[in-house]
């Protein structure tokens, strides 16, 4: 049984590399805001498919320049292709989903909806990996997505169907999750962030043209191209922060991303969110926090 983080249970050195994981951790988060903000900005006047190839292709630039792997080819070759184009159609699922939803809702409120994405993954485990979960975790996701609702907010008068493509980008992300989790035993890090951007890029290529393409002013371009740099730098930092904490310690600091998306809401769109959405969101990352608490400190409960 492993036991939750704390000061006095690791050493002065494990705990310092701890540390260095939770700032990786908490900077990726913050680089997956600007990400959003960004997407959102540029959807005001491009289509979501434009948006979602120009992420990619921009991730792929940064991504070959940050970890060059021609200095290394063998650490990109992948033992399981056929789940490597699975997780990498998962992940661009949910940004196709998360892009069309942002273009519509606010960033409070798609975050908050995706962050259901780990009590999916909770109830998926089970039949997936034979991970199961106990009543009390099966309770958390429960009240979770009650918290979900909370934030959807069902009422004719307030419902917007760009909501239930928020749920879909948690379901997709939680897909990814799980078959990330699938090949962490057999491929590398690196490998899987590049096959995950290439798969993009390259079936969406040609896909943008026959929807139309609107040649992009600047400011959306250099917007995408933020985008990109944000996504390449963002799962970079979390993969290192992988190496320096163990999952347990790193995944309550995912949701300090509320609050960047509130910031960014707010200074960039002028969005104020509706307290449906704070107290949804308060719910699902309540339910989240429970579930890791039960997962790690109480396993087999």
């Amino acid at each position: 049984m492993s036991r939750p983080f704390h000061p006095s249970a690791v050493s002065a050195e494990e705990a310092a590399e701890r540390l260095r994981g939770i700032a990786l951790s908490c900077a990726s988060v913050a680089m997956f805001t600007v990400l959003d903000t960004a997407a959102k900005y540029a959807s005001l006047t491009l289509p979501t498919l434009e948006v979602v190839w120009l992420r990619y292709a921009f991730s792929v630039v940064f991504a070959v320049a940050i970890l060059r792997p021609w200095l290394n080819l063998s650490e990109y070759l992948t033992q399981r292709p056929a789940l490597q184009l699975l997780r990498a159609f998962l992940l661009l699922a949910s940004t196709i989903f998360n892009f069309i939803a942002i273009r519509y809702l606010q960033l409070a409120e798609t975050v908050s909806i995706t962050f259901a994405a780990p009590l999916i993954v909770t109830a998926l485990a089970g039949p997936l990996l034979g991970e199961w979960a106990g009543p009390r975790r099966w309770a958390a996701v429960v009240v979770g997505f009650v918290g979900v609702i909370v934030v959807v907010n069902p009422q004719p008068s307030e419902f917007h169907p760009a909501a239930l493509f928020s749920i879909g980008a948690a379901f997709s992300y939680a897909g990814y999750a799980l078959t990330t989790r699938m090949l962490s035993s057999t491929d590398s890090s690196a490998g899987m962030l590049m096959y995950a951007s290439l798969f993009a890029t390259i079936v969406l290529a040609p896909i943008v043209p026959a929807q139309g393409i609107v040649v992009p002013g600047w400011a959306p371009l250099a917007a995408m191209a933020l985008a990109g740099l944000m996504g390449a730098l963002g799962h970079w930092c979390l993969i290192r922060a992988n190496r320096h904490a163990p999952a347990p310690v790193l995944a309550p600091f995912t949701y300090t991303q509320i609050i960047w998306m509130i910031l960014a809401g707010y200074l960039v769109f002028g969005d104020v969110p509706e307290p449906s959405t704070l107290i949804g969101a308060a719910i699902v990352i309540a339910s989240g926090l429970y579930v890791l608490y039960r997962e790690h400190v109480h396993r087999d409960r």
